[in-house]
């Protein structure tokens, strides 16, 4: 009898387990376009104004904040979608809203504080070349700023990856939604701690001065990695800001049901064009995202500027 009660328990262990895998494989499909996303905002926020030996800590203590912020969220979206479902919805939008006026905050401020932000780059390179300064204040706003845009990115992946087992049990739900946090933690910082790196492998790989052909390769292919690095970081630098707009954007488009009639609407319109439908179908609801979070994100930040020269001026 104990037997028989014991081999029902490991069946049931097994299908849980089953289950558990081929959902998560669902839910990792689904939230690997905000996976992208996650990847390009941390390596643009991590990269760049730290010394060498420091960007390595600032990435793990962003992973533990980022691994801190998934223990609370998981736990928090199971109780709202068992109590107050109809809650989720705003505070993504709400979440949605704060990227896209983080990202037209920073391009506002490099381009319209053009000569502060020279100026203020500059002194971060003297910072670090001065052994005397200390730059711990630096690290922790750059670690608080990629946490706190990580908090959003991650409500946005465990809400998704929540849709997708919403109708499945309890203990299916929180294996599912823990498995997907830790994986995409791991994926996204590894990743991250791989591209902040790329430029100190290439010095290491040009360090071998033999004439043979594999020291020759590995020159070649350290000088490669070096001038790559910061085109890379540019890049990333353009592409954290975009994503930031598009998931932004898609947060409110698809929380607002204006928004959301009108990305079908267009894109069963693309769907009939006589040439490239297949790529209209999918990149019309990218322009559209990325259309509303650019101009909420300026809406907000002109607000923001408004309200602070009222303020100044109710204070003088």
């Amino acid at each position: 009898m104990a037997s028989a009660s014991l081999l029902t328990l490991l069946d049931d262990i097994a299908m849980l387990l089953d289950d558990v895998a081929v959902l998560s494989k669902v839910a990792a499909k689904k939230t690997a376009g905000v996976l992208g996303d996650d990847l390009a905002v941390n390596a643009e926020q991590l990269s760049g104004g730290l010394k060498a030996d420091r960007e390595l800590p600032v990435v793990w203590a962003v992973f533990k904040g980022s691994m801190l912020n998934k223990a609370i969220l998981v736990p928090i979206a199971l109780l709202l979608s068992y109590f107050l479902p109809m809650v989720i919805m705003p505070l993504l939008m709400l979440g949605g809203a704060y990227l896209c006026y983080e990202g037209f905050e920073k391009v506002w401020h490099k381009f319209y504080h053009k000569e502060v932000h020279k100026e203020q780059h500059q002194k971060h390179i003297a910072a670090l070349q001065d052994e005397n300064i200390d730059i711990t204040l630096y690290e922790k706003e750059k670690i608080k700023g990629a946490i706190r845009t990580d908090f959003i990115l991650s409500a946005e992946i465990i809400i998704i990856a929540l849709g997708t087992v919403a109708d499945k049990p309890i203990t299916t739900q929180i294996s599912v939604l823990i498995f997907i946090a830790i994986l995409m933690t791991i994926g996204v910082y590894g990743l991250v701690a791989g591209i902040v790196k790329i430029d100190d492998g290439g010095l290491l790989l040009i360090k071998d001065k033999s004439k043979n052909f594999w020291a020759k390769t590995k020159r070649a292919l350290g000088y490669f990695m070096i001038s790559f690095a910061p085109k890379l970081m540019k890049f990333l630098a353009v592409a954290g800001t975009v994503a930031m707009w598009l998931v932004g954007g898609s947060l409110i488009t698809h929380g607002v049901p204006t928004f959301h009639h009108t990305i079908e609407s267009a894109t069963n319109f693309a769907s009939t064009l006589p040439v490239l439908s297949g790529f209209m179908v999918v990149i019309t609801p990218l322009v559209i995202d990325l259309l509303v979070g650019f101009l909420l994100g300026a809406l907000l930040v002109f607000i923001s500027i408004a309200i602070m020269k009222v303020t100044k001026k109710t204070v003088h």
